[in-house]
């Protein structure tokens, strides 16, 4: 009977072994073909386009680039207003002070996309500087697409909102909504403290929404640049087809990931937020945007630390501390991003002071993981600049890296500096970030400084037409030593010892 299952044993734990093998031999090949040699030249690699460019040719690069962002600037510039208004001034008087406010909106559209009420108190006396928290009750009704019967929200939402005077009163966000179920809505609004005010005399209601001609440009750009993302992305995918993945450098593995998430952020399915009446293609259209300034937030920290490291980089002591410091970041937008669309579905006159302590505190979390990020940058560039500035074509994918992405951040600098201004560091900007683009130029200049940034690394980050045959014959023992270059002898960059070479004497060595 023993013997029985010894046989019958010996066949089963054969077959595991044989299993066990193969999924260990299977893991050394993916190993291998994710690691990059450790002492490798730079034509170990699977060439760039980068090393074959003269000086003329990266001035051609960095003009184009900027003929094609002043392109959409312009474009920008003459493009309709993003944000459409509608005012409606009351006179302030006894009997006004005590009852509520029926305001109706214009008639909206989904290409409206969201509204706001918002109210200025307007005081006699342009010398008064008060503070005064007012009591606001808001309900919200909503009209039928034929205007015969409304929907009435029963719900009514008392908030508090700070009023501060000097010499001209702050403007009060009274509602926001995020989407429009209706083609009409009428808001009753009314202060219960607003009788005490002694030195109102009028109060101006405004409404706010997009401008549909706006958002008809809108959807044009973003499916234009979609196109080219995905032309541009199959593109530098056909150039590295003949490349195996062990021999892409670390900047065309980011390209890989970077444009597809290009794709993503570019939001193919943003027109779903004009069929679908729903929050959902918004917070999806958020997503995918911090999803790929998270990538290239990574891909900066990556690149600047592995172009030192070749053949060093360890998951736990490489990539785990990058992907948490930049987790905490896109956590900590995708939060908030949630957060305010949630509250403000739920309730549409939320503003943070109805959660002032979390808020403060998600804010202070924020700015302190960015600033962790940006010495760690900081850091990685400083070195990575000291130790390979005299390495012969490392610099040069330093130095080429660093001039675009400094340009394209001082460029998004001045954009977010136009766009927002000072209030970008005030307590209600999460509120009112939608309500400040003043024309179409400041949303195609941000998008097409992204687009084209990334199209401009994939260009010079992919292989030109005979870099296949170049890489082959440099890798050929017979004509790597004839290949040399002093750079190559000084910096003692040599083959591996299980290669070896055919040394061809020159004409020199007979004289």
């Amino acid at each position: 009977m023993e013997a029985d299952l010894a046989a019958f044993g010996s066949p089963l734990c054969g077959e595991l072994k044989r299993f066990c093998k193969r999924l260990r031999e299977a893991y050394r090949e993916i190993k291998e073909d994710l690691t990059p040699y450790r002492d490798d030249r730079y034509y170990r690699l699977a060439p760039m386009r980068l090393y074959t460019l003269s000086k003329r040719h990266f001035v051609l690069v960095f003009v184009v680039f900027f003929i094609c962002f002043g392109l959409t600037v312009f474009i920008g510039i003459a493009g309709p207003n993003v944000i459409e208004t509608s005012v409606a001034r009351t006179d302030l008087n006894n009997s006004l002070k005590l009852k509520p406010f029926n305001l109706s909106s214009p008639p909206l559209s989904t290409y409206n996309q969201q509204l706001w009420l918002t109210c200025v108190v307007e005081l006699d006396q342009h010398d008064v500087s008060l503070k005064r928290n007012v009591t606001m009750t808001v309900k919200v009704l909503g009209v039928v697409k034929d205007g015969s019967t409304p929907y009435v929200n029963n719900q009514v939402h008392n908030r508090t909102r700070l009023l501060s005077c000097a010499q001209k009163c702050s403007e009060i966000i009274v509602a926001h909504l995020g989407y429009l179920n209706y083609t009409q809505y009428n808001i009753f609004v009314s202060f219960e403290d607003l009788n005490k005010l002694t030195y109102a005399k009028n109060i101006t209601f405004t409404w706010k929404t997009y401008n549909p001609t706006f958002s008809q440009v809108e959807i044009w750009f973003r499916f234009v640049f979609v196109v080219l993302t995905f032309m541009v992305t199959c593109l530098f995918a056909h150039s590295l087809r003949k490349f195996s993945m062990r021999d892409w450098g670390i900047e065309q593995k980011w390209m890989s990931i970077l444009l597809p998430l290009l794709l993503l952020y570019n939001d193919p399915f943003f027109p779903l937020s004009f069929l679908v009446n729903s929050w959902f293609p918004g917070m999806l259209d958020d997503l995918f945007q911090s999803l790929f300034l998270c990538a290239l937030l990574l891909f900066w920290l990556c690149v600047y630390h592995g172009i030192r490291v070749q053949g060093e980089r360890k998951c736990l002591t490489f990539y785990l501390p990058k992907f948490f410091i930049v987790g905490l970041l896109w956590l900590a937008s995708v939060t908030l991003g949630i957060w305010q669309t949630v509250n403000e579905v739920r309730d549409p006159t939320y503003q943070y002071r109805v959660d002032t302590g979390n808020f403060q505190g998600m804010k202070i979390f924020f700015l302190v993981v960015a600033t962790t990020y940006i010495l760690y940058l900081l850091f990685l560039i400083v070195r990575a600049c000291s130790e390979l500035r005299n390495m012969p074509y490392v610099d040069l994918r330093l130095k080429f890296l660093t001039a675009l992405t400094f340009i394209v951040l001082v460029i998004s600098i001045v954009i977010l500096y136009l766009r927002f201004g000072a209030q970008v560091l005030q307590d209600n900007f999460v509120a009112e970030l939608s309500t400040h683009y003043q024309n179409s130029a400041e949303f195609l200049s941000f998008y097409g400084l992204l687009n084209f940034y990334l199209y401009t690394l994939a260009f010079v980050y992919s292989p030109s037409k005979n870099a296949l045959y170049e890489s082959q014959l440099k890798d050929n023992p017979a004509f790597s030593m004839l290949n040399d270059s002093d750079d190559d002898v000084i910096y003692g960059q040599t083959l591996k010892p299980a290669r070896h070479c055919l040394c061809i004497p020159s004409p020199s060595d007979f004289h």
